[in-house]
């Protein structure tokens, strides 16, 4: 009776401990009934280990017929890396945890015993109905488990922040009416690059005055696909904004940076949450960004990131993938061919430019400025400027973003 229960909500069951649910239900459909049963009692195991988010698992082994997992309090992961009472040095180096945490997190036996000795801690066993099957499919979904009850870092993520410009003097209907503008314009966008198959995987979180989004998959492609997207959020809204009641679509300003985050899920009743949560040097540095930007006005952050190419996506003179934002806003200029034929308001895009400005210096050359943001703590940061232009066949050009020449003298360093 069991397993016939299983054929039937199995699925289900697994697929409601990601945020990825069609992918997970997908994956389980490749599997027998006796593997999804496997899942399930794992599943269950680790959210008692959980303990409503008392605990961090932070990773797996199979063994026999059964996994190791190893469990951690939630608070313990910063202790290690603290200097403990008596003047000794930390247990562990914080780069120690930061490998723990980042990426695949199943070890092989060896190796969780040399993780657990150092941590001080003992392996759970959990005993299965069955020895794991091995196969790629039942390891993604074993890895999404154990992401879910846990902390994972990612050292270059790229994230955009959308901000909507005077929300604080909204009234609280108009506040919730420019959140729903805002948030039906990033699923339009979405919509529209699916119909180019352009593959994004967007998550999003409320920055409160508007939303923080990231690109769930990795790699140079997937972050410039985030940069697109978030050009596509803004155009939407443009039209939007030319239609619609003044207080009821968004003025918005963006900015965009690639750096180190947190993922996590919070606990939400009894359960980790199905949205997940980012904060990180990527999210500090465009709270900060976004206090300076202008209405309209789209910056992008000065980083230097490891954007972890795929095969064919580096030229094969270039050694490595670590790519400034100059040399990032090239990339993604070249490849905007791919989303020729999309349409705004009915209308077809013929061409996209999307570029960072600067100062004219004749001949039809323009460098490109630096601009000096100081925030209110006094740390100054650099960022640059982004225009987008959106040409369309019979319609005007939409225009995102502001020109160099109209940006205050005070703040533009060449």
């Amino acid at each position: 009776m069991e397993l016939d229960d299983l054929s039937q909500s199995g699925i289900r069951r697994l697929a409601d401990f990601s945020p990825y649910l069609d992918q997970l239900a997908g994956l389980a459909q490749e599997m027998g009934l006796r593997q999804r049963s496997n899942l399930v009692q794992l599943e269950r195991n680790l959210h008692q280990h959980w303990c409503l988010g008392q605990n961090n698992i932070l990773s797996w082994a199979p063994l026999d017929e059964g996994v190791l997992i190893l469990v951690l309090p939630h608070y313990a992961i910063a202790e290690y890396t603290s200097s403990r009472p008596d003047n000794r040095p930390p247990r562990v180096s914080p780069r120690f945890i930061t490998e723990l945490i980042s990426g695949d997190r199943r070890l092989d036996f060896t190796q969780m015993q040399k993780v657990a000795r150092l941590l001080d801690v003992q392996p759970v066993y959990i005993q299965l109905r069955e020895p794991l099957s091995g196969h790629d499919v039942e390891t993604q979904i074993i890895e999404k488990m154990i992401r879910r009850y846990g902390i994972n870092y990612v050292a270059s993520r790229a994230v955009t922040l959308f901000d909507i410009v005077g929300f604080g003097l909204l009234t609280p209907f108009e506040q919730m009416t420019q959140l729903n503008s805002l948030a039906y314009s990033l699923n339009s966008a979405h919509a529209k690059m699916l119909e180019q198959d352009v593959g994004i995987n967007f998550a999003r979180s409320s920055s409160g005055d508007g939303f923080y989004v990231w690109n769930r998959d990795d790699g140079l492609e997937a972050n410039i696909n985030l940069y697109h997207f978030m050009h596509c959020v803004l155009a939407d809204n443009a039209i939007a904004r030319s239609k619609g009641a003044p207080k009821a679509v968004p003025r918005l300003r963006a900015c965009f940076h690639v750096g180190s985050c947190y993922e996590f899920h919070q606990a939400e009743g009894l359960n980790p949450t199905m949205h997940d949560f980012i904060v990180g040097d990527v999210t500090i540095e465009l709270a900060r960004m976004i206090d300076a930007a202008l209405p309209g006005q789209i910056l992008v952050g000065d980083f230097l990131a490891d954007l972890h190419a795929s095969p064919g996506e580096l030229d094969p003179a270039e050694t490595q993938a670590h790519l400034d934002a100059v040399t990032f806003l090239q990339r993604a200029q070249g490849n905007l061919s791919k989303l020729s034929g999309m349409e705004f308001s009915g209308e077809r895009v013929s061409a996209i430019k999307c570029y960072l400005t600067g100062e004219n210096m004749g001949g039809g050359q323009f460098n490109i400025r630096r601009l000096e943001i100081m925030d209110k703590h006094g740390l100054s940061r650099v960022a640059y400027n982004a225009k987008v232009n959106i040409y369309r066949e019979t319609a005007q050009p939409i225009l995102l973003g502001i020109e160099d020449r109209k940006l205050p003298a005070v703040r533009a360093r060449a």
